[in-house]
Formats: structure tokens, sequence, C-alpha cells
């Protein structure tokens, strides 16, 4: 289905802001303009946003025993001295 789109100005785009959103939401384009030029584009996602599942790689990523330890006295002292 080809979006179709609709022009508003920001003010218009603040009041009915609830009203824009369904719209994009059934699959229609807003652009929103400032003093008749385009500023932004109000559009449905093109892609669903991927659920997280946790726990996904588990068995495939290996943190170190000593990941949290204190990094080497020169190290910390590149940083401080800031070189």
């Amino acid at each position: 289905m080809k979006a179709t789109t609709k022009t508003v100005n920001i003010h218009e785009s603040k009041t009915h802001l609830s009203k824009l959103l369904a719209a994009v939401a059934k699959g229609q384009r807003i652009t929103i303009c400032k003093d008749g030029t385009p500023v932004a584009q109000l559009g449905p996602l093109d892609q669903p946003i991927p659920v997280r599942r946790p726990g996904l790689l588990k068995g495939r990523v290996i943190i170190a025993d000593d990941f949290d330890a204190p990094l080497p006295l020169e190290t910390t002292a590149s940083f401080e001295s800031g070189g």
C-alpha cells in the first residue's frame, strides 16, 4: 500500500499530534512545515521494532574473569596525563 502524504504546520502538528499519529498508524505520511518549508516527516516504520530476547547469545559471549580488575598503573597514568 502506497502511503499518502499530508502537510501540516508546526502549530497544527503540536495541537493535533494524537490525531496525526493515528493517521500515521494507518499508513499516512505527515510532512511538518515551518513557514511553508518542510522540516520533518512523520511516517510509519518500514519494519517493526524487533522484540528483545534476553539470553540470545548465552554461551557465545565470554567475559574474562578479570574484566573489572583495576587497570595497570601505566594505563591509568596515561589517562590522567592526557597522553
